[in-house]
This record gives C-alpha cells, sequence and structure tokens, in this order.
C-alpha cells in the first residue's frame, strides 16, 4: 500500500470514523518522529558536547604546554631543548584547538540548529494540536450528550424564555445603546479638545522654555518685571571657608511673606535663610562670579551673597526683595502699589526731555540756553510720597558759581564742603580697615567697606540740597565747562566707603586725600542714561553763602558702577543710622541704670540715718531711766560735771544725725 502524503482535511467535516482512524495513523507517525527526534537529538548533544569537551582540553594543554618555561624546578636545570619542543608541540595543538573549536561551531549551526528547530516549531505544534483536537472532541461528545438527554418540554420552555427576554430586552438594550454611543461621542470630543489643549499647553512650554537655557535672554523679548513681591528660583550662596576661600553652594531659593526661604534639592521643606524687612539690597563685584548681589539685615548683623544666573534674574532678585523690604507685600495690591512705587521713583531720578537736550549736547551754547522749569521732583533720592513742586534748574546752580576740577588735599588748602583730618594728615591709610602699625584705623570697626575705582570731575557750590536735579545739573554744567576749557585730565582715586565717612584715597601711597562724614552727606544720585556719573551733596559748614550751612555738589566717573556706589552710600546710611538708634537706646538704658543707682544710694543712706536715730533715741531713753542700785546694794551717783558732758555727748551725736 503506497504511503500517504497528506491527511484530507475537508473530510474532517463528516467526522467519520475512517476518518479518525486515519487521523489516527497520522498522530501515531508524529508520536513515533518525535520519539525517534528526541533520541537523535540526545546523540547528537552528546556528540556536540564531547566536541566542546574536547575543544576545551586541548586549549588547556596548549596553555599548560605553553607556562612550562614559566616554571622553576629546583633540580631542572635551562633546558632550551625542552622548552623550545614544548613551545611547537603547544602550537600544534592550538591549531588542533582551534579545529574543534571550529568544527564545534559547525556541528552547532549544521546539526544542532536544525533539528532543534524541527523539535520545536514543527512537532511541538502537531503534537500540541492532536492534545486540544482530543480535548474538544472530548468536549463535543460531552455536549451531545447533554442535550441528547433534554425533554421535549424544556426545550419548549427554554425557546419560548428566551423570545420572552429578547422582547422585555430589545427596547432597554436599545436605549442603552444609545446612551452607551452618546456617551462614547461625548468623550471623543471630550478626548479632542483636551488633545487640543495639550498640543497648546506644549507649545506654550516650548515657548516659555526657550528663554530658561539661554544665559542672558534678550531684554527686548523678556523685558524685566521690576513690580514682582514674590520670586522663586535656583541661586548660588556663597558660604567663607576661610579667611579669603569661600564656596558657592547651589539652593532653591523662595520668598515667603517677608522671609526669604532656603530649600536643598533633596529636601522636603525649605528653611529661613533671612528676614528681609526692612533689609537692604545691592549689586556686588565678586572676584570670581558674576551677576551677585548682597543682602543685609535691617540691623546689619546679617548679610548674604547671592549670585543669580542670568542678568534678568539678577535684577528681577534685587527689585522683588526691594518691595518686599518696604512691606508692599502686605497691602490689598502688592503689584500694583510696587508698580506706582517703582514708577514714582524712576521719575524721582530721570530728567525732563529739556534736560537732556541740554546735557546731549555740551557746547558753549548750551549755557545761554533759558531756564526750563521742572514739574516732576523728588525732595530726596528713594522717597516715593514726597510732593512734587515746579523748580527751576538755574535756581539749584547759580551760573557764576565758581568749579574745582582737581582734588586739593585739605592739608595743603582749605575748601568748602571738604573735611579736615585733622587727626590723620597725610597717614597712609588702608582701605581695608586693617592698621599696620598697632594704630587702630577709625573705620576699622565699622560693618561696611566697600572700594571703588573713581574719578573726579568736579565740585561746585549749589544752593540746594534736598532735589536730585542739584546733582544733574551740576553734572551737566561740569561736563560743559570741561568741553568748553578743553580738560580731560582726572584724577584717579578708591573712593572706600564705609558706615561713618566717605574716603578718597591715592592709588599709588595709600594716603587719604578727601574725607567726607556720612551724616554730612545729604543727597546722592546717579545718572539716569549714563550709569557711570553719579554725584552727592555734601552740606558743611561756612562758604560763599552768607548763612552758616553751604552745600557742595562732587560729580564723579566711575566703571559703570554709579548705581552699585549709590547702594553702598544707602546701605552705609542705614546702617549708620540703626547703630546711631542702638547707642541712643544704649544710652538711654545707661542712664535709667545710674537714675536707679543713685536713688538705691539714696536709698540706703536713709536707711542709714533712721537706723543712726533709732540708736540715739534708744541711748536717750536708757540715760534718762532713774539710777539703780547695784548688786551690792550700792547706788551709783553722778556728779555734775559728768552729767553735763554726757548731756552735751548725747546733744552733739543728735545734731549730727540730723545734719
Amino acid at each position: 500500500m503506497p504511503g500517504i502524503d497528506k491527511l484530507p482535511i475537508e473530510e474532517t467535516l463528516e467526522d467519520s470514523p475512517q476518518t479518525r482512524s486515519l487521523l489516527g495513523v497520522f498522530e501515531e507517525d508524529a508520536t513515533a518522529i518525535s520519539n525517534y527526534m528526541n533520541q537523535l537529538y540526545q546523540a547528537m548533544h552528546r556528540i556536540y558536547d564531547a566536541q566542546n569537551e574536547l575543544s576545551a582540553a586541548t586549549h588547556l594543554t596548549s596553555k599548560l604546554l605553553k607556562e612550562y618555561e614559566k616554571q622553576r624546578f629546583p633540580l631542572g636545570g635551562d633546558d632550551e631543548v625542552m622548552s623550545s619542543t614544548l613551545q611547537q608541540f603547544s602550537k600544534v595543538i592550538d591549531e588542533l584547538s582551534s579545529c574543534h573549536a571550529v568544527l564545534s561551531t559547525q556541528l552547532a549551526d549544521a546539526m544542532m540548529f536544525p533539528i532543534t528547530q524541527f523539535k520545536e516549531r514543527d512537532l511541538k505544534e502537531i503534537l500540541t494540536l492532536k492534545e486540544v483536537f482530543q480535548i474538544a472532541s472530548n468536549d463535543h461528545d460531552a455536549a451531545i450528550n447533554r442535550y441528547s438527554r433534554l425533554s421535549k418540554k424544556r426545550e419548549n420552555d427554554k425557546i419560548s424564555f428566551f423570545k420572552m427576554g429578547s422582547e422585555n430586552l430589545s427596547e432597554q438594550l436599545e436605549e442603552f445603546l444609545t446612551n452607551i454611543g452618546t456617551s462614547v461621542q461625548n468623550v471623543r470630543r471630550e478626548m479632542d479638545s483636551d488633545v487640543e489643549t495639550m498640543q497648546q499647553t506644549i507649545e506654550d512650554l516650548e515657548v516659555a522654555s526657550d528663554p530658561l537655557y539661554v544665559p542672558d535672554p534678550d531684554p527686548m523679548k523678556f523685558p524685566v518685571n521690576r513690580n514682582l513681591t514674590r520670586k522663586a528660583g535656583y541661586l548660588n550662596a556663597r558660604n567663607k571657608t576661610g579667611l579669603v576661600s569661600s564656596t558657592w553652594d547651589r539652593q532653591f531659593y523662595f520668598t515667603q511673606g517677608g522671609n526669604l526661604m532656603s530649600q536643598a534639592r533633596g529636601d522636603v521643606a525649605g528653611g529661613l535663610a533671612m528676614d528681609i524687612d526692612n533689609c537692604s539690597v545691592m549689586a556686588v563685584d565678586c572676584e570670581d562670579r558674576r551677576y551677585c548681589f548682597q543682602i543685609t539685615s535691617f540691623d546689619g548683623k546679617k548679610s548674604s551673597i547671592l549670585q543669580a544666573e542670568s542678568k534678568k534674574d539678577h535684577e528681577e532678585w534685587i527689585c522683588t526683595i526691594n518691595n518686599i523690604s518696604k512691606q508692599i507685600y502686605l497691602s490689598e495690591n502688592p503689584e500694583e502699589i510696587a508698580a506706582r512705587v517703582n514708577q514714582s521713583a524712576l521719575e524721582a531720578v530721570t530728567p525732563s526731555p529739556s534736560f537732556q537736550q541740554r546735557h546731549e549736547s555740551l557746547r558753549p551754547a548750551g549755557q545761554s540756553w533759558p531756564p526750563t522749569a521742572r514739574t516732576s521732583s523728588s525732595g530726596s533720592l528713594g522717597s516715593e510720597s514726597t510732593s512734587l513742586a515746579a523748580l527751576s534748574l538755574d535756581s539749584l546752580v547759580a551760573p557764576d558759581t565758581p568749579i574745582q576740577f582737581d582734588i586739593i588735599s585739605p592739608v595743603c588748602e582749605d575748601q568748602p564742603g571738604q573735611a579736615k583730618a585733622s587727626s590723620q594728615g597725610n597717614r597712609r591709610t588702608n582701605p581695608f580697615g586693617e592698621s599696620g602699625g598697632g594704630t587702630k584705623s577709625e573705620t576699622e570697626d565699622s560693618i561696611l567697606h566697600q572700594l571703588f575705582i573713581v574719578r573726579f570731575l568736579g565740585s561746585m557750590e549749589v544752593k540746594s540740597d534736598d532735589n536730585p536735579d542739584v546733582v544733574y545739573e551740576t553734572m551737566r554744567q561740569i561736563l560743559a565747562a570741561r568741553a568748553i576749557h578743553n580738560i580731560f585730565r582726572m584724577t584717579e582715586s578708591h573712593l572706600l566707603v564705609t558706615c561713618d565717612c566717605l574716603k578718597l584715597i591715592d592709588p599709588q601711597t595709600q594716603v587719604t586725600r578727601l574725607t567726607f562724614p556720612l551724616p554730612s552727606v545729604v543727597l546722592y544720585a546717579t545718572h539716569q542714561e549714563n550709569k557711570r556719573l553719579f554725584g552727592f551733596v555734601l552740606r558743611t559748614s561756612g562758604g560763599r553763602s552768607e548763612s552758616n550751612l553751604s552745600s557742595v555738589c562732587y560729580i564723579f566717573e566711575s566703571n559703570n558702577e554709579g548705581e552699585k556706589i549709590c547702594d553702598s552710600v544707602g546701605l552705609a546710611k542705614q546702617i549708620a543710622l540703626h547703630a546711631e538708634l542702638d547707642r541712643r537706646a544704649s544710652e538711654k538704658q545707661k542712664e535709667i541704670e545710674r537714675v536707679k543707682e543713685k536713688q538705691q544710694k539714696e536709698l540706703s543712706k536713709q536707711k542709714q540715718i533712721e537706723k543712726d536715730l533709732e540708736e540715739q533715741s534708744r541711748l536717750i531713753a536708757a540715760s534718762s531711766r532713774p539710777n539703780q542700785a547695784s548688786s551690792e546694794g550700792q547706788f551709783v551717783v553722778l556728779s555734775s560735771s559728768q552729767s553735763e558732758e554726757s548731756d552735751l555727748g548725747e546733744e552733739g551725736k543728735k545734731r549730727e544725725s540730723e545734719a
């Protein structure tokens, strides 16, 4: 009987005994070939394992033969013949090991891999189908048997129940499907709107994330917001590790009310870094960092130097802390009030258009222009609520006022507005407050020591010292006079700002040229457009005017640090004010203690007087008693002279006690 190539699968629909018998033959054949393939696989696997073992053994033998030269035998000598022979033999063994390795790879690819694929793919699938068919056949037979045992009445009942359920559920099912369809459509619409919102959010985030990766974003596209009362972000904080060494730690800082909080990256909550109510903030220069600013507490006892990541963040942090220090955050609309305060401060230091035109043109004809009335001026720098008054610029500085273009040491000539260095003379001064020869400098105990490089432009006496326009007009006249007289030489000095005074120090000899007491500096401002120019007004005694007090305005040029110098002067005045208040409070406390001590002394003296009076009264009472007999029965009789002396002595003691 010829072999059957394949099973006629179309005959399986009849499910005849012949088909099942033929299927059994195929299943028996599949089982037989599966058993045979398992045995063949095991035999081939033994060959493959033996080949791998032979390859590993030859490789180990070659390795041991090569290590013969490295062995040191106590009785062995240098046998070069043996070494060379073993080396050649190891090469042959290496070649055999390589051949065995190649043969092992070929056996794995050509023998083991095909038979493994045949076992896992074909035979395993056939055997799995056999088991599945057997299970399905048994389930079918069991179902037929159960169906055959059903009665006709029960079948009719099932059909009637099915019809009843179908009729009852048809309406509810349609309503349910309608509701489901409506809900699905609503969900799809919500998902579409959420997708659109998410896409818009992603686009906004992409646009907002652009400046995050730019060190200094364009100020035209991303302007500085100076009206903030809350801010958060990463800053670098400087921590001193020695006298001159320091480290910078990057932490997350945020403002909360009137406090500046800091939080490390791994912390759960932030901690208090500094109380910034009534504090002072200013930009500072660091040796190895930029965009640094310093925050000093209201009492000047605590200060921190922080570094922002960009110029925009640097200015926003300074403005935010400045707004918080003024306690604007306590109002109902803090941002609106901050905007109004900043606008008032901006108008207070911004020249009018006429003044700007006069300042831009430094020509001789500039002095002949008619005076321009100003309608926006501030009573003092930094005040927000000062009433505005109309004031003529020429009434601030007289046109015929002489201008001093060079610094004259107070030792050589006593000029108005220059403080006399009576105690120091031309003594060499250390700008950092450290005395070189054991003598303490007058600014050694000062909290603030900041040094700036400045160039003296000129000074002149002014009529008013309560308006920033005085400084602007003095700048204009001094620059115009320098242009007229072709004066280009400027004296460079170091300006030392302390809590007691301002000092101009010679950078070569460290000799103090001029000293300006800080209480006498009543006004200071920088030019709104040119940050290199700044000036201050000094109120002194004497001068060209007939009154006892006169005001002199000094104008300087710096390395684009005018605002920093003005901030330093303001900080120094604040620290000096707090120190003066502390000193007065301490003196008042000492006075109270002195009064208490005086009262205590008077009270003790009064008690001593009362005690003496009681003693005198006791003695008088004792002397006035009748003479008593002694133990021996005798009487003590006093003579008249003794009684008079005792009376005189008691009266004298009484007068002394009363005195």
